[in-house]
């Protein structure tokens, strides 16, 4: 049975980050505020209507919360963009539906990439967020695949209390996140 990934990270996770990292106080230790999720709509899509509330349906099985709009800051002609025109939808996860999303993503979700090795561990901005892009809405296992209409991205950021990046990278392995260590294989491979 799968565990309580909340229950997981306070009985296992802060012990283990606070032995790691040496902090003497359970609220030192990094911990995820918010999990957004973002996709976005071509404004050279033929149905533009559509394609968004394709996007907010499918957000809102994944997720499990209803998406707010997101609008274009300005006018770009080049992109066929008018200023606030509506151009995708996100979720802002928090508590726990957070930890509920979380844990699909990593156990269930991600190992159904196909060839799946690892995500990137080189995605963090420099202040312990965490961003993943997903290409395709297919790998949840909420999605029906016949009624697919069209292959929607989207982008994935885990919000962290972590002042370093280290920190949240220690965090996110702690709960379980698959990260790739292409470093190291690299300096295998040239060993050898």
């Amino acid at each position: 049975m799968v565990v309580d990934l909340q229950k997981y990270y306070k009985e296992t996770v802060i012990p283990n980050l606070r032995a790691k990292h040496g902090y003497k106080n359970p609220l030192q230790v990094p911990r995820v505020e918010k999990v957004v999720i973002n996709s976005c709509v071509s404004a050279q899509t033929a149905d533009m209507k559509q394609a968004l509330e394709d996007v907010k349906a499918e957000l809102e099985t994944i997720s499990g919360q209803k998406p707010s709009e997101t609008r274009s800051k300005k006018s770009i002609a080049n992109f066929k963009l008018r200023q606030n025109q509506a151009i995708g939808a996100k979720v802002t996860l928090r508590g726990e539906r957070m930890f509920e999303f979380l844990e699909r993503l990593i156990k269930m979700a991600l190992p159904r990439i196909r060839d799946f090795r690892g995500i990137s561990p080189r995605s963090f901005d420099g202040n312990g967020n965490y961003t993943l892009g997903v290409k395709d809405q297919s790998i949840f296992p909420e999605i029906e695949l016949d009624k697919i209409k069209r292959n929607i991205g989207f982008d994935v950021t885990v919000c962290t209390t972590a002042k370093t990046d280290a920190e949240a990278k220690s965090l996110l392995i702690e709960l379980g996140m698959p990260f790739t260590d292409k470093p190291k294989q690299q300096a295998q491979a040239s060993n050898s």
